[in-house]
């Protein structure tokens, strides 16, 4: 038993992080690869039998594998974005629940058939639209910041709220047989919510207090963190069940909008984990899934997935977004895109058994109507976001895109070839005069501080795949490249040198702290500065088969500095002295070079020539 657990273990973490690295290597939707990864190992292959290899550990890992991936959902919600989409988020969670519930009850008992009670419980469960789905899709499809806001706000609130909303739904049915009141199953619910509330935010502002004062390490803060979720999740489910999920999201809500000094390693702390859980979870409940038990659903149950999501789902985002300040092409996007989880699937999987064993046959089907349900929105939803995105022109079509920080004569130039590329350019600085130049030119320019709470509220980053930080203070470039690096990725963000100093110079910075030092060693800012001056300008050459690498080389000034690479596919590739770039058939190659001087005519011949230094020599 315990051998079968530790290979279970080491195979759903091994198989998960392989499905999420080729999901990105292969830019294709994680979850929609998770899934197959998990039917593959399960049902078709049978590596894995969670419910025999796990055990009575099932449920409970994958319990508290939820509450810890909504804390870092409500981690990750900035209660600066509620307040660019306000109205319509406080809509898709408010009415919009409402309205789902409803819609959703009534197709399950007049489309499916199921009775009023196991169709209500099934209305509540499909309410959910969790961040276990969500944000994977939302990482892969490139959104842009509002349509974005939506989803990862509506899926993050939503999921607890759908659970609470069904554990009250069969906690009244079940109770009605004990003679319980409907108003005593209402004061439930509300001690459920005022208690997660309590416990989320208490415990969240006590934590923040402490880290504040220095009452605990940076080393045990991740670690403290991991233990007050499991902790919340336990003590709310005490007093409520299912209220565990919400006191977490709201733990981790006002954890994360605390302006707490270290909640970016926290983040990062808690995202690894995140990714390691969302993985692990998807894939031990799609092997778990018995084909066996899909064979139970008929006509009637496929016309009520279709209904769900084709007719009540629109149905649900339109009415509940009416006003609400979303334009047509955010309300068409977050009206399709609704994927169901981790969440609906464990609630389904705990109240089945129990309202059937209460006398409610027909509740056999919720299972398999449930695992229908996510197969069809995460497979639908996840291989068609990015493309209606970009159909909306609600999303980038690439990442490609450069953000430079520090604007100068020769950032400008360089952003006008890039641009000519056609790859996307935005160069941030704290001055208009600097910014004037590109701003003129047409280019992309943002006025303030990078680092700043406003920046990361206004800027839309969704199209940047590449930072350059240009400035003249070589702290402050390696200060940017570290904010960015969790997000583009080490090997995106580039800086220049200051000084042409070794990198092993114990004076030097360390490399752990900056970012890639880019283009040649000779490459510093006043170096490039000076040459800027004395005329040196930005050529770009596209290479082809009759001209070649070789040929180029051949051609261009031994002294030119080459700069970039931008691949025939829109990527770019920045030179820099340790990966030197040798470009293809295709690319543009982007130089640095002297503007060679003007021929002039020598007065003697009428030819193309330089001038005899003497003039004496020309008249004879």
């Amino acid at each position: 038993m315990e051998s079968n657990l530790t290979l279970a273990l080491v195979l759903v973490a091994t198989l998960g992080i392989a499905t999420q690295w080729l999901a990105w290597r292969f830019h294709q939707p994680a979850i929609v690869l998770l899934l197959v990864a998990g039917l593959l190992v399960g049902p078709v292959l049978g590596w894995l039998h969670p419910s025999q290899d796990f055990g009575n550990l099932l449920h409970p890992i994958i319990r508290l594998g939820v509450a810890i991936i909504l804390f870092e959902g409500g981690l990750n919600l900035r209660l600066h974005e509620l307040r660019e989409a306000a109205t319509g988020v406080k809509r898709l969670v408010s009415v919009g629940v409402v309205l789902s519930w409803g819609l959703g009850s009534a197709a399950a008992h007049l489309i499916g058939g199921l009775s009023w009670p196991v169709a209500l419980v099934f209305g509540a469960i499909t309410v959910v639209t969790g961040p276990t789905v969500i944000m994977p899709m939302l990482r892969q499809a490139r959104l842009n910041r509002r349509p974005a806001s939506y989803l990862k706000w509506e899926g993050i609130i939503n999921d607890p709220v759908g659970a609470l909303l069904a554990v009250v739904v069969f906690q009244y049915f079940i109770s009605t047989e004990a003679n319980a009141g409907f108003s005593r199953v209402m004061a439930g619910l509300a001690v459920a919510l005022v208690a997660a509330a309590l416990l989320g935010v208490g415990t969240g502002q006590l934590l923040g207090a402490a880290f504040r004062r220095g009452y605990v390490p940076e080393f045990l803060k991740g670690p403290v963190l991991f233990a007050a979720v499991l902790l919340i999740y336990i003590v709310a489910n005490l007093v409520q069940n299912e209220a565990g999920l919400m006191a977490a999201t709201v733990f981790g809500i006002s954890m994360g909008n605390q302006r707490l000094a270290a909640i970016n390693e926290i983040r990062r702390y808690k995202e690894y984990m995140t990714v390691l859980l969302v993985s692990g979870v998807f894939i031990i409940l799609t092997a778990d899934l018995d084909p066996g038990v899909l064979a139970q659903l008929d006509w009637r149950s496929g016309a009520l997935l279709a209904a769900l999501v084709f007719l009540v789902r629109p149905t649900v985002v339109l009415l509940a977004t009416w006003g609400a300040g979303m334009s047509w092409q955010e309300r068409a996007l977050v009206a399709w895109i609704a994927p169901r989880g981790i969440v609906a699937a464990a609630v389904a999987a705990v109240f089945a058994p129990e309202m059937v064993a209460h006398g409610y046959a027909d509740a056999s089907v919720l299972v398999p109507l449930v695992f229908s349900l996510i197969l069809i929105t995460v497979v639908l939803h996840g291989l068609s976001i990015h493309r209606l995105a970009l159909w909306l022109g609600l999303a980038s079509t690439r990442r490609n895109g450069i953000l430079i920080v520090g604007a100068s004569p020769w950032t400008v130039e360089l952003a006008r070839v890039l641009q000519d590329l056609k790859v996307p350019v935005l160069i941030v600085d704290q001055s208009w005069d600097r910014l004037k130049p590109a701003r003129l030119s047409g280019l992309r320019v943002s006025f303030g501080e990078i680092l700043s709470e406003s920046s990361e509220e206004s800027l839309e980053l969704n199209d940047i795949g590449y930072l350059l930080a240009s400035s003249y203070n070589d702290a402050y470039n390696a200060l940017v490249c570290t904010r960015f690096a969790p997000e583009l990725g080490r090997n995106r963000v580039f800086q220049l040198r200051l000084h042409a100093r070794d990198e092993d110079d114990p004076r030097a910075l360390v490399h752990t702290m900056r970012g890639q030092v880019v283009f040649d060693e000779q490459a510093t800012y006043d170096e490039l500065m000076r040459r800027h001056y004395q005329g040196w300008r930005f050529q770009k050459t596209r290479l082809t088969e009759a001209y070649g690498y070789e040929d180029f080389r051949r051609d261009c000034p031994a002294d030119a500095l080459h700069m970039v690479v931008v691949r025939d596919n829109g990527d770019v590739v920045f030179q820099s002295p340790k990966t030197p770039v040798k470009p293809r058939t295709g690319d543009a190659v982007v130089c640095f070079l002297k503007e060679p001087e003007p021929l002039q005519l020598r007065p003697d011949t009428g030819l193309p020539g330089k001038l005899p230094a003497d003039p004496k020599v020309a008249e004879s």
